[in-house]
């Protein structure tokens, strides 16, 4: 057996058998790198260790701190929360309005700080209690409230399009365009999954409240829908990049924070700071990792050994985003987003360049793929902060769930079918 071919069996088995023992991603992700460079006759600590720094040390990753950071202010300093109560305000009194309010404040939370986590935490701490208040089955309210969540990862800003740009070389900007018309097209599909659901549902309806109410709500949640209008309305402009609309983010909503609706004082800044200086390290070591496995994958030319594989579907684009897609579903009930895309998308993005598809619509694709995975067992993150959150058990989560895990998966097959839902709206707005 030749050394390629052998380090394709140490990443692949390597990979397995310490996910298996529990370890930690991005270490995991060290050492099989290691085992890949001693199989090749490449070992260097030296080697190694500048593939470390160098995973990390990118200008476009500066966006990942600061949209993170974004993401904990805008939960701690009351935008979040007036986001829900504007939602709540205009659609709370429909029947099942709870459900169309947590729809409704995914897809705008979704175009503020880009984590699926931090607003389905945010979702799930202030709505679950309302829902099982008001007798809504909470098995199919979690459910709903996870599939939400995973809008974040679609609609700009979006951590994992930057990941993804960052890791493939592809254009973030043109990633944050391709995600606004299948975000919108998500939280429709989550609409009619909730109306079916609770079709034989006794849930009372509530009466609408005034008109100078819903007003009232809208206005206090400017400074929030304004948010995302500041970093789309600059980044369109060419004002800013991507990177630079993270720190207009975190500076937008730590103002805000602080100085409009004053829920956050200053000696509050430093958990803040804390807990998204802990989510950073995770990702940022993940990152680093995934360059230490992504320079031995190129060494030992897995990409063309995958194209031999796949070969015969070149010539069909769409067969072959079918069988990929198929792949990272698989892929994904094992592997959290981000390592999906730094392992995978490398590898993977040259075979779809190969049969003639756009860049961008793969890396949305993929994006959209593994943010599924996010709310499929037995990984299945987003569930576990829903479960937890709401001390319920999993496997009520994981049933609740179902609905609308069928529903985001007819909207891939959907854009493998008609690409023109991403590709056109981009080509358009560019």
């Amino acid at each position: 057996m030749s050394n390629e071919g052998l380090a394709f069996i140490v990443f692949s088995v390597g990979m397995l058998t310490l996910m298996g023992i529990g370890m930690n991603m991005g270490l995991a992700l060290v050492l099989t790198g290691a085992g890949m460079a001693w199989v090749l006759d490449f070992w260097d600590t030296q080697l190694l260790a500048q593939n470390l720094v160098a995973g990390v040390d990118s200008f476009p990753l500066l966006a990942v701190p600061f949209f993170i950071l974004a993401g904990e202010l805008m939960n701690s300093g009351g935008i979040s929360q007036r986001i829900i109560a504007m939602a709540q305000a205009w659609v709370g009194h429909i029947r099942g309005g709870l459900g169309y309010v947590a729809i409704g404040a995914s897809v705008l939370m979704a175009s503020m700080s880009g984590s699926a986590l931090a607003d389905t935490a945010a979702l799930a701490t202030i709505l679950l209690p309302m829902m099982r208040k008001q007798g809504y089955p909470m098995h199919t309210s979690a459910g709903l409230v996870a599939s939400g969540g995973i809008i974040a990862p679609i609609i700009p800003p979006s951590l994992p399009f930057v990941i993804y740009g960052v890791t493939t070389n592809t254009s973030i900007s043109s990633l944050f365009l391709a995600g606004i018309v299948p975000g919108i097209v998500m939280g429709v599909g989550l609409i009619v999954a909730w109306k079916l659901v609770l079709r034989n549902t006794d849930l009372p309806e509530g009466q609408p409240l005034p008109m100078r109410e819903r007003l009232r709500a809208t206005a206090k949640a400017f400074w929030a829908l304004l948010m995302p209008i500041i970093i789309i309305g600059g980044m369109k402009t060419g004002i800013f990049t991507p990177t630079e609309a993270a720190v207009v983010a975190a500076f937008y909503a730590l103002f805000v924070a602080l100085f409009v609706h004053r829920e956050m004082k200053l000696p509050e800044i430093q958990g803040v700071l804390v807990r998204a200086a802990k989510t950073t390290a995770v990702v940022m070591f993940l990152c680093a990792g995934a360059q230490v496995a992504s320079y031995m994958i190129t060494l030992a030319d897995l990409p063309s050994t995958l194209t031999g594989w796949l070969g015969p579907l070149v010539d069909s684009p769409r067969l072959l985003m079918l069988v990929m897609m198929i792949a990272l579903v698989i892929v994904g009930t094992a592997l959290d987003l981000t390592p999906t895309i730094l392992i995978f998308a490398p590898v993977m993005l040259p075979i779809a360049v190969k049969a003639g598809i756009d860049p961008v619509y793969f890396g949305l694709m993929f994006v959209l793929n593994g943010a599924i995975g996010l709310i499929t067992p037995p990984v299945g993150t987003v569930l576990n902060v829903v479960a937890g959150v709401g001390r319920m058990p999993l496997h009520q989560v994981i049933r609740g769930v179902n609905p609308f895990l069928i529903t985001y998966t007819l909207i891939l097959f959907l854009f493998v079918l008609f690409p023109q839902i991403v590709t056109a709206p981009v080509a358009w707005m560019r």
